[in-house]
């Protein structure tokens, strides 16, 4: 038996699909938290239809997409549409801590499933709608998607090849980088209203959007242009601290390496057989690396092309200079460092077959994360909900089964 985690005795319900919230519901499920997610009958999560590839046969509709954001849930299916089916979310949410939802602006008023009408029955609350562009504004009312995001909140601008090379241009973060900031967002702004909550406050409404979490996920390269007003250059594989912190191309594959300071520079130039770098006026010091980008750039260029990424790796770890191979997922699985930290996860259970799962970071020491439990299949824990909370019969489950609420 593991020990119960932090969260143990909060209720969520998930009503929510895709990615940015069902992480948000994920994360506070790995932390304890009873979550019930909610599906449409029949179709459930869009996201599990998400694949190739799947887990097992694609009927199951377990794609790699929607396992990545819905472990350690139950899952019911309720109609909101359905009269009968609102009501029954009305009632789930009375017996519910925090609701996450990311339905478009106002929808859920119609069924009567909105703040107002839910803190009415249940003061204590915490409502999370996750938006495209929040809750009011001039685009309050419009779709959108991560890669929107990226483009709207200037990510993209600042990622990509660097111009005048050969393809210069804005480029999109491969994962879906919005979606993931908002989860960790909307994570940290549940937890402090339970905090809130259960100090002597009340329940609240939160409303986040991930055109501003993209934003602010710009973090020093947007304050650096409040600061200046002048918007920062891409510099592709490169970084905006000391110089370098770049990706070089050995002879067979990359490497990235950073040796902003002192130590590390010396331990770089001795590591390339080049000493005399170390004391050049142009690379002596930060500033000096900085204002001379290019040449030390060019310079390393040209030593790195010489050996192996293996080869320099190991005489940069030598000299206790940070470096690492730009890894692939078999590299990223293979190493030593994840495998120790157990980043990957085997989650057993209900008679089917073992399903590996990406690992929670963080490391608690009184409550450590051991529970993985496997994302349910569409629907699975329906009647064992709706008697736990609500106190359905059998005959009840079924009626509504029957006229189409669940």
């Amino acid at each position: 038996m593991t020990e119960p985690g932090p969260l143990a005795g909060v209720r969520v319900l998930d009503l929510s699909r895709i990615l940015a919230a069902p992480l948000t519901a994920q994360l506070l499920g790995d932390l304890g938290a009873d979550v019930i997610k909610v599906e449409r009958p029949g179709s459930g999560d869009d996201s599990r239809q998400y694949g190739p590839p799947f887990f097992g046969d694609a009927a199951d509709n377990q794609s790699g997409f929607y396992l990545s954001a819905n472990r350690n849930k139950r899952s019911i299916t309720v109609d909101h549409s359905h009269p009968e089916g609102a009501a029954l979310l009305a009632e789930l949410a009375e017996h519910s801590d925090v609701l996450i939802e990311n339905f478009r602006t106002g929808v859920l008023a119609k069924y009567g499933l909105d703040y107002p009408s839910l803190s009415a029955r249940n003061p204590n609350l915490i409502y999370c709608s996750v938006t495209g562009f929040g809750q009011d504004g001039p685009y309050a009312a419009r779709a959108g998607y991560d890669g929107v995001f990226q483009a709207m909140s200037g990510m993209m601008s600042v990622s990509g090849i660097p111009d005048g090379e050969p393809g210069a241009g804005p480029m999109k973060v491969g994962v879906s980088m919005v979606d993931v900031l908002t989860g960790l967002y909307a994570s940290s702004a549940i937890l402090a209203a339970l905090h809130h909550r259960d100090g002597g406050g009340s329940g609240q409404y939160i409303d986040l959007a991930l055109l501003d979490c993209g934003l602010a996920a710009l973090s020093h390269y947007a304050q650096n242009y409040l600061v200046s007003g002048q918007a920062a250059p891409r510099r592709g594989n490169g970084g905006f601290g000391g110089i370098p912190s770049q990706a070089f191309r050995c002879r067979d594959s990359e490497i990235f390496v950073v040796a902003s300071t002192p130590g590390q520079w010396s331990g770089l130039a001795k590591a390339v057989g080049r000493p005399e770098l170390a004391d050049d006026p142009r690379f002596a010091t930060v500033s000096a690396r900085i204002a001379n980008r290019d040449v030390v750039l060019d310079t390393l260029d040209a030593i790195f092309a010489e050996h192996t990424a293996e080869e320099w790796v190991r005489r940069l770890e030598e000299a206790d200079v940070p470096v690492s191979p730009v890894n692939t997922m078999d590299g990223v699985f293979a190493n030593p460092q994840i495998r120790h930290r157990r980043m990957r996860r085997r989650a057993e259970g209900d008679g089917a077959p073992p399903m590996e799962l990406l690992a929670n970071p963080i490391r608690y020491s009184a409550t450590p994360i051991e529970t993985y439990r496997r994302p349910p299949s569409l629907g699975q824990d329906t009647a064992e909900v709706l008697a736990e909370l609500l106190h359905k019969s059998d005959s009840e489950i079924r009626a509504l089964r029957d006229s189409g609420v669940l």
